[in-house]
């Protein structure tokens, strides 16, 4: 059995390098093209790199909320540290955006208001899991707030998630996440991304009924949101980093959160002949089966 952990799966692309825990006699590594940040896929009709929010007129070093546009606006995400604020879900039913400052704002790159765009700053491995498959598992200790990384991929539209999971193979593995926003009365967006062939290290982050990462949207310089994980709790130094793919922070089964979902959208998921995965997570509420396989995330 041969072990490298000098390989950086970003190669370079990310400013911390990611290691892989390197065994070829355990499983054959997936290939696919890594990728930092969201591209472009098939009918998403705005590039994700392309800068379209407003920006604000501060000076500071780091944006106050007393004069900040950017603040005033979308409300304060995060302490002077970065860390997440108001870590609490809301009882809306859906996940509520935070805002970054951008690529138009005259605040400095070290402003506590950017956070995301930033990128990995944690030192992170891939390796193979007993039952699992590929997992990733941090290096050093997480505190609660902090953010992870991102769920990086090809953001696509409902339509073409919906051809591609329908093409899968049944031993093939669906990455496809969805996310469904709030933004404003009656005002619902949904923003579709599949890392299987273009992606980060996200991609390789494992479901848990009882996770340690929780998901939300963050626009930084586009409407097209990134889609973070951070830290739902302090964490340990070598644990395995897990979401939930059904995207509740109180761990509700898949079938619960199915009936918040649109029509389109839970029809969809129930499609025929979908066959749903066994759970490995090993947690005491295990709810047996990983989400439906077009996960939406609310």
């Amino acid at each position: 059995m041969s072990f490298d952990r000098r390989v950086d799966l970003s190669n370079g692309l990310e400013d911390v390098p990611v290691l892989i825990e390197w065994n070829i006699a355990v499983r054959k590594f997936p290939e696919f093209q890594y990728s930092p940040d969201n591209i472009q896929g098939p009918g998403c009709t705005i590039d994700p790199s392309e800068v379209t929010l407003p920006g604000c007129s501060c000076l500071s070093r780091s944006c106050l909320p007393e004069n900040c546009s950017c603040l005033q606006t979308h409300g304060q995400a995060y302490d002077t540290t970065g860390t997440r604020l108001n870590l609490s879900r809301t009882n809306s039913g859906y996940c509520s955006p935070l805002f970054e400052c951008n690529a138009l704002c005259t605040c400095s790159d070290a402003c506590s208001n950017r956070v995301v765009q930033r990128g990995l700053r944690l030192r992170l491995e891939v390796y193979s899991t007993e039952k699992r498959g590929w997992g990733v598992r941090t290096l050093e200790a997480i505190p609660h707030g902090t953010f992870v990384c991102e769920y990086a991929g090809e953001v696509i539209s409902f339509e073409e998630a919906r051809r591609r999971q329908l093409a899968q193979r049944a031993e093939e593995n669906n990455y496809i996440i969805g996310v469904r926003e709030h933004a404003g009365t009656g005002s619902v967006t949904e923003t579709f991304v599949d890392p299987a062939m273009v992606g980060n290290v996200g991609r390789f982050l494992n479901h848990a009924c009882q996770p340690n990462l929780f998901m939300q949207p963050v626009r930084v310089h586009s409407v097209v949101p990134r889609l973070a994980l951070f830290a739902g709790r302090n964490i340990d130094a070598q644990e395995e980093l897990t979401f939930d793919y059904s995207g509740g922070y109180s761990n509700q089964p898949p079938v619960e959160l199915l009936s918040t979902q649109s029509d389109a959208v839970t029809q969809a998921s129930r499609a025929d002949g979908l066959q749903r995965k066994e759970c490995h997570c090993g947690a005491n509420h295990c709810v047996q089966f990983l989400p439906l396989d077009l996960s939406i995330i609310n």
